[in-house]
């Protein structure tokens, strides 16, 4: 009878002092283990979900395409934006080039691009650098570059450096010679002062 009791008692004390044991080694677990670091977790993208609903976005997009003359078009931009139906796309610092089918090449650089998908052309604005392998550099603070065909144009004031020289206008434009087939000008139009620097 007395073993039995020996039993009993023995069985109470590991009841109480078993579970006492398995919560002092996880206290310890806990204890031992380095603590979390918030700063440390795995980097994600800080992207505000509500802005990015808001207003739908697209980073680096790209558009390339060919014109009716053959000529090769193409747009990079760091974002662009969908539009609304009264006003078409729009992109943020732009770069596009245009290469006729002569071999010439046209490169621009804006800060904004907006697309008129009714007129189907791309106008440059925030301040324009145009360059062409042909020699010219130009400034202006807006230009319109048609999707469908090889046409370029400003819409402001012009100042260029040229071969020649430096030059200013009020217009400019490329287009396709009509009497060439397959040949491009670049004319300036509009109280055009070119200073002549020989050997320039």
């Amino acid at each position: 009878m007395a073993r039995a009791d020996v039993h009993t008692r023995i069985v109470g004390w590991l009841k109480l002092a078993l579970p006492l044991a398995a919560l002092a080694i996880l206290s310890t677990l806990f204890l031992v283990a380095d603590q979390i670091d918030p700063e440390d977790a795995l980097p994600y993208a800080e992207v505000d979900v509500e802005d990015l609903a808001r207003e739908p976005r697209m980073t680096m997009p790209s558009y390339s395409g060919t014109t009716s003359d053959g000529g090769a078009i193409s747009l990079v931009a760091t974002e662009a934006r969908p539009g609304s139906e009264a006003a078409g796309a729009s992109a943020q610092a732009v770069r596009l080039e245009l290469v006729t089918v002569d071999g010439a090449t046209t490169r621009m650089e804006a800060a904004q691009a907006d697309m008129d998908d009714t007129a189907r052309e791309i106008v440059l604005s925030g301040g324009v650098t145009v360059t062409t392998s042909t020699g010219y550099s130009m400034t202006t603070a807006v230009v319109a570059a048609k999707l469908d065909r090889t046409s370029l144009e400003s819409r402001a004031p012009v100042t260029a450096t040229a071969p020649a020289g430096r030059l200013e206008a009020k217009e400019m434009e490329l287009r396709q010679d009509n009497r060439t087939p397959g040949a491009y000008l670049l004319v300036f139009k509009g109280a055009v002062r070119l200073v002549y620097l020989p050997g320039g």
